[in-house]
């Protein structure tokens, strides 16, 4: 596949890197020094201009050219490109946009803008939060099949119980499987007697009451949060509120101006807005802000996100929630004691990248970048896979591929080696990077 991505910043970047092992991808951007540097250190051709631009586009092969990603840091133009780009017969669009009232619109109308697919970075930056703030422990959460499975990647802390029990000692739930477990730059693909270490990631695929009952074994001491405060008021904190709000929550918000927070209380209801600085010390222990189960920080800089969650550490906060904007300081603010670090861009290119892989799967979540994903197929009337079992389909895959659920009929299954597939079957599997090729030819 032929593919332009528009915008040579951190996200167009990871894209563009991400396909360019898989695709022919040529990279657009106005800064020709951005796109010197991505074309020398990636395997893509660059092009300097303006993506807006259809002789630009030209320029680039468009004609030629299976997807457009229109990825630059400004709303408009990722917009305007689409609309560009959709006159050329056969291109796929997808736009990315940081504002949700862009995406409201698209979703009204088939192709608005001239996007065939939208990601709102800000959207997308709170659905992940809101994903991960049940399940204590957790650094990521995807769903499959209509939300009958469940993906979640848990860090085990060295106090936890399950530090030190092999799988099978840990492995107490009805549909739960344990899919893989990432040691340093290993993926270990976890056996019965595998034992557990403190600091591993632990990647489950299973019932969504099956995650939670594993995440509370994980740290049984930490229920479910119900005391939640937000501090500072970005659009990021405002969305990440309103799915709060509709998951049955009250969270507290801190905003700091008065007219933000004016607006914030009016627009959600069951929330508790209260108008001061997130890292006033004196206003933080007046407002018992330090027996909050979970504080995020949706403030506007990284610097501020960093301090407020250390803060929040030193008051007694059990977990702590960071956005992070700049993507490479992700790893180092969970260095230095932050419990989650979210990165809206790298959350954005995850998506994008995960959306065109997806077009050969139902769906797909990336895990640590792109070292293994984990996805969802439908097996067809017509597919070999039809009345094989488990056993004999993984003796066709590499050993780094794992079964972790199948649903069927709305009934989920916990694959065992005597499983035999059925047509319209929809199967979750892990796989490393090297074994996708591989899983996506049997299913």
């Amino acid at each position: 596949m032929r593919v332009i991505v528009v915008g040579a910043g951190e996200v167009g970047s990871s894209i563009a890197a991400d396909l360019s092992s898989d695709h022919e991808v040529t990279v657009v951007d106005i800064d020709g020094g951005q796109v010197e540097s991505i074309s020398y250190g990636e395997d893509v051709l660059g092009v300097e201009g303006d993506g807006s631009d259809v002789e630009t586009l030209e320029e680039a092969g468009i004609e030629e050219t299976d997807m457009l990603i229109a990825s630059t840091n400004d709303d408009r133009t990722n917009i305007v490109t689409c609309g560009t780009a959709s006159v050329f017969d056969d291109v796929f669009t997808i736009a990315r946009v940081k504002s949700p009232q862009y995406l409201r619109t698209w979703e009204r109308g088939s192709r608005v803008f001239g996007a065939d697919f939208m990601v709102c970075t800000d959207l997308l930056a709170a659905e992940t939060i809101t994903g991960v703030i049940g399940l204590a422990t957790a650094q990521d959460v995807d769903t499959f099949a209509d939300g009958a499975v469940q993906m979640a990647e848990f860090e085990i802390p060295a106090e936890s119980p399950v530090a030190g029990q092999t799988v099978e000692e840990a492995d107490r739930f009805d549909s739960l499987t344990f899919a893989a477990i990432l040691r340093g730059d290993s993926i270990i693909i976890p056996r019965g007697e595998t034992r557990i270490e403190a600091d591993d990631d632990v990647i489950v695929i299973g019932s969504p009451e099956s995650t939670r009952a594993f995440s509370a074994a994980i740290a049984p001491e930490q229920s479910g949060p119900k005391d939640i405060v937000i501090v500072g008021g970005s659009e990021v904190g405002y969305q990440t509120a309103k799915l709060l709000e509709a998951r049955g929550f009250s969270p507290r918000f801190v905003e700091h101006d008065p007219d933000r927070a004016r607006w914030l209380a009016e627009k959600l209801p069951k929330t508790t807005v209260m108008q001061n600085d997130a890292t006033d010390r004196e206003f933080l222990d007046r407002e018992h802000v330090g027996t909050a189960d979970v504080l995020i920080s949706t403030l506007e800089n990284d610097q501020q996100n960093l301090l407020a969650c250390l803060l929040a550490e030193q008051l007694g906060v059990d977990r702590t929630i960071a956005v992070v904007d700049t993507v490479q300081f992700a790893d180092i603010f969970e260095a230095v004691g932050v419990d989650v670090a979210v990165s809206p861009r790298e959350a954005t290119a995850g998506e994008i990248t995960r959306f065109t892989r997806g077009r050969r799967a139902e769906n797909v979540a990336l895990i640590e970048g792109n070292r293994a994903e984990v996805l969802e197929f439908e097996v067809d009337e017509d597919s070999d896979a039809v009345g094989c079992t488990i056993r004999a389909l993984a003796g066709e895959l590499p050993d780094d591929v794992v079964f972790g659920a199948i649903t069927r009929e709305e009934t989920l299954i916990t694959p065992r080696g005597d499983t035999m597939l059925a047509a319209g079957d929809h199967v979750v599997v892990f796989a490393s990077a090297s074994a996708i090729d591989a899983v996506t030819g049997v299913l």
